[in-house]
């Protein structure tokens, strides 16, 4: 049973000291998580937004928050060992948990459609295919991706060390013709914006774009060797990996007024690269989602068969690719992306507050089916993000947090007592 439980990447149970991974190993992984080519259409409408200066000051101080949010939880699942789901078990009840299961697992599995679909769709354009074969590509990459998130771990890892260097090198090359086209840095500090966004649009879009993903980013973190290494990797992550994506899309609507990266290195005359560029930051990014979505239906069933749960959750996004529900999934998706964060501003309250520090072990824990002021929380934060014209996701986190102190103050009960872990 321990080495069935190892091989599918302990999804009910704190990860044990030997399975830990160093910085090099996390920070690779999550950087082929970040590497994603949606984010890059955020930094698409920053660059015809504002001046270069003001965009790179957008862009720090957006993914330097998210890196912060990434490396909170980060540091938390470092501790305890557990991911967000399983965090949610002392956050919001035994049953009360599954709340996330279903938000966070229907976000990734309608991702995991989207980018499965945009492969073959992309692919199909270049090569003028027939729309059965399309189809037949989005049955092929569906399954495809999830090869690398079905072996673990370290499928995630290999295909990181491949992509990740690789990208990087051609995005570098990219970037170094874009500039030398809008005649350096002079140049690019002489063009002026063609249309505006006021500052905390402009926020709301760079933190929010990937705040569902950061909240997620624990299933990974709670494999790291100490809490350096998880907040150091968090905020390579986030804030340089996502910060990365976010300038090239800006870069790429400066220049060339596209911000898809693919497009501009087509532009470039790099065709063959930027396919294989494609493919590459498109798989790094859905094995990760599909893993996630993993951990996500393995405590929503409570079964520890993530390889199973793996295989499903790829054939019900292939499925929906191929019915064309990707058209109707993303701006939904993104829709979701304000009711994420709270989650886990209800996870760090209740972290510090309620347990101190330190989490019980999770077999030993002694939980209530919900825990109300959690539940509570998470509601009201979701609906002070919905309502909030400020910077959304960060509202729903603070708004969270606090109701969460207040309501846990009020009730002063404790559910679990302290253990060392």
């Amino acid at each position: 049973m321990a080495m069935s439980n190892a091989g599918n990447d302990y999804p009910l149970s704190e990860v044990p000291p030997e399975a830990r991974k160093g910085l090099a190993s996390l920070a690779m992984v999550l950087l082929g998580f970040t590497f994603f080519t949606a984010t890059m259409f955020a930094g698409g409408k920053l660059g015809v937004a504002f001046g270069f200066a003001d965009l790179l000051l957008v862009i720090a101080l957006g993914n330097l928050l998210l890196g912060l949010y990434a490396a909170a939880l980060g540091h938390i699942a470092c501790r305890s060992g557990l991911n967000s789901v399983l965090m949610g078990r002392f956050a919001f009840g035994e049953r009360g948990s599954k709340l996330c299961d279903l938000i966070l697992g229907f976000t990734q599995i309608g991702w995991y459609a989207w980018g499965t679909a945009t492969a073959a769709v992309v692919l199909g354009k270049y090569f003028g295919l027939e729309q059965g074969a399309v189809l037949a590509l989005m049955a092929v990459f569906g399954l495809g991706f999830c090869a690398t998130a079905y072996i673990g771990y370290r499928g995630l890892e290999i295909l990181s060390w491949i992509a990740v260097p690789a990208m990087a090198l051609l995005l570098i090359l990219s970037m170094s013709v874009t500039t030398a086209k809008a005649g350096g840095l002079a140049g690019l500090l002489a063009i002026q914006p063609s249309s505006s966004l006021d500052l905390s649009t402009a926020i709301t879009l760079v933190f929010g774009t990937f705040v569902s993903g950061a909240t997620q980013a624990t299933n990974w973190t709670r494999f790291a060797r100490s809490t350096r290494v998880a907040v150091l990797a968090s905020l390579i992550g986030f804030f340089i990996g996502n910060g990365l994506m976010v300038l090239i899309g800006a870069y790429g609507a400066i220049v060339y007024q596209q911000p898809d990266v693919v497009e501009v290195l087509m532009l470039q005359g790099f065709a063959t690269a930027a396919l294989a560029m494609l493919l590459l930051n498109i798989w790094s990014t859905q094995d990760n989602t599909i893993y996630n979505f993993a951990v996500a239906g393995c405590n929503l069933v409570r079964t520890d068969r993530r390889k199973t749960v793996t295989l499903a959750g790829a054939l019900i996004g292939t499925a929906l690719a191929v019915l064309g529900m990707y058209d109707l999934l993303v701006p939904y998706l993104v829709l979701l992306g304000t009711v994420i964060p709270p989650i886990g501003g209800v996870i760090v309250a209740d972290f510090w507050l309620r347990h101190r520090g330190r989490y019980p072990l999770l077999a030993e824990a002694r939980l209530p089916h919900y825990n109300w002021p959690g539940l509570a929380a998470y509601g009201l934060g979701t609906i002070a993000a919905f309502g909030s014209p400020w910077v959304a996701p960060l509202v729903g986190i603070g708004v969270a947090a606090l109701a969460y102190g207040v309501f846990n103050g009020l009730t002063r009960g404790r559910t679990t007592a302290p253990a060392s872990l």
